[in-house]
C-alpha cells in the first residue's frame, strides 16, 4: 500500500484587506479557500491553472512561508500547520521550494560553490563533506565543477536553474515543492529541466508538487493533476484521466487551448471552448459556482448554490452541479466526455499505472539519446 507523504484537508489562505482612518480589516482575499488533496511518497501532483488562481499561495502556505487561516497539513503523519520553531526546523530540512526565478533566487555576489554550501551550513554539515557532496549534486544535475566559481550573471536561464535544484536537493528533502520552476526559461530548456526532474525523482525517490499553468508539460509528467480556479480545486484525478476525458467546463477550456504539433495530440483535446472574460477578484468572488460568469453551460442554479466535490461517474473528484444527481436535470447541454480519441480509460487498465508506463518509457528513451550540452550559452 502507497504510502502517504503530504496530506492538505481544507487548507485556507485568507489576506486581510484594511480600509479607513483606522486601518480596519474591511474584508478579505481568498486566495485559498478548501484546498484538500493528497501527495503519496514518489510521486508527481501537478497543480495547474490561470494566474491569479491561488496555486502558488497552496505551496508557500504548505511550507510556512503564509500562516494558514484554516485547515491542516500534514507531513509524513505530523501536523504542520502552525508549526513551532523545533518542528519548522525539521520540516524545512525534509521540504524543499524551487521558485519560479532562478536568477533572484541565487545572490548575485556569491559563486554556485559558495550559494550551494548555504543549506549545507546550516544543517551542520562538516566542509569536507560539504565540498564532496556539492561535486557531487553538479553532477546529478548534468554540470561539471567548472561551475562552482562562476556567478549568477555568468549562467543560462537553465543553468540556473539547475543550480537551484541541486542546492533544493542538497540536503537530502523528501519533498520538493516546484512553483512555476520552467516559466522562466526556453522551451527548449523546459523540457531538459523536466527530464532532470524525472530523472532525480526516480534517483533519489523524491516527491514533487508541481505548480504550473503550463498544461503541456504535466501530461507525460505528474501522476495525479488538480485544477485550480480563484482558491479551489474544480477537478483533480489520474492525469491520463484528466487530460483524455476532462469533466469540468474550466478543465476542458484550458486542456483545449493547448498547443499541439501533431494529429495525434489534437485528437486528445476536447472540443475547443474558450474562455471568456477574465478570472473574478478574490476579494469579490461570484456566488454560487465561481466559475459561472465565464462558464458556457451556467443555469440559475449555478448562481444560486456552490457546487459539492464530487465523483463523476467513476472518474476525477469534480466541483460541478452537471454530476450532481439533484441539479442535473437544470441542464440542456453538458460536456461530451466522450469525445476525445481513445486515450482514455480502456477497460480495466489503470490511468495511473498507464501514466507511470509511459514516464518509464521516456526515460529509456532519453538515456539513450545524446547527453545535456554543458556548453549551453549564458542569457545576454
Amino acid at each position: 500500500m502507497a504510502e502517504t507523504l503530504l496530506e492538505v484537508d481544507d487548507l485556507e489562505k485568507y489576506f486581510p484587506v484594511k480600509g479607513g482612518v483606522l486601518k480596519r480589516t474591511i474584508g478579505h482575499v481568498k486566495a485559498v479557500d478548501g484546498v484538500s488533496f493528497e501527495i503519496e511518497r514518489g510521486e508527481t501532483m501537478a497543480l495547474i491553472g490561470e494566474s491569479g488562481s491561488g496555486k502558488s499561495t497552496v505551496a508557500k502556505t504548505i511550507i510556512g512561508i503564509h500562516e494558514a487561516t484554516g485547515g491542516s497539513v500534514h507531513f509524513d503523519g505530523e501536523d504542520i500547520t502552525d508549526p513551532s520553531s523545533d518542528q519548522l526546523d525539521r520540516m524545512r530540512s525534509k521540504m524543499q521550494m524551487v521558485f519560479q526565478d532562478p536568477t533572484s533566487s541565487l545572490n548575485p555576489r556569491r559563486t554556485v560553490g559558495k550559494s550551494m554550501e548555504v543549506p549545507m551550513k546550516a544543517r551542520g554539515v562538516p566542509a569536507a563533506e560539504r565540498e564532496e557532496r556539492i561535486s557531487g549534486l553538479l553532477d546529478l544535475v548534468e554540470l561539471n565543477d567548472e561551475y562552482l566559481y562562476k556567478y549568477p550573471h555568468e549562467l543560462s536561464g537553465g543553468q540556473k536553474q539547475r543550480i537551484n535544484i541541486a542546492r533544493a536537493i542538497s540536503i537530502e528533502p523528501d519533498l520538493l515543492l516546484l512553483d512555476e520552476p520552467t516559466s522562466a526559461l526556453d522551451v527548449s530548456v523546459q523540457a531538459k529541466i523536466i527530464g532532470l526532474l524525472e530523472d532525480l525523482q526516480r534517483e533519489l525517490d523524491l516527491t514533487y508538487l508541481f505548480i504550473t499553468h503550463d498544461l503541456s508539460l504535466v501530461r507525460n509528467f505528474a501522476d495525479e493533476t488538480a485544477v485550480m480556479y480563484l482558491g479551489q480545486i474544480q477537478e483533480k484525478g489520474d492525469t491520463e484521466e484528466v487530460f483524455h476525458h476532462p469533466r469540468h467546463p474550466y478543465s476542458r477550456a484550458l486542456l483545449s487551448a493547448i498547443p499541439v504539433t501533431s494529429e495525434e495530440e489534437e485528437a486528445y483535446k476536447p472540443r475547443r471552448e474558450p474562455l471568456e472574460g477574465e478570472i473574478p477578484s478574490p476579494r469579490d468572488i461570484p456566488s454560487g459556482c465561481r466559475f459561472r460568469t465565464r462558464c458556457p453551460y451556467a443555469t440559475d442554479a449555478c448562481a444560486e448554490t456552490e457546487p459539492s466535490f464530487v465523483e463523476s461517474d467513476g472518474g476525477p473528484l469534480v466541483r460541478c452541479h452537471i454530476y450532481d444527481d439533484a441539479y442535473r436535470g437544470e441542464f440542456d447541454e453538458v460536456p461530451d466526455v466522450t469525445a476525445v480519441a481513445d486515450g482514455g480509460s480502456r477497460g480495466d487498465e489503470n490511468p495511473r499505472e498507464r501514466t507511470a508506463e509511459r514516464k518509464r518509457a521516456e526515460r529509456t528513451e532519453r538515456a539513450r539519446g545524446p547527453t545535456h550540452d554543458d556548453t549551453e550559452p549564458p542569457e545576454q
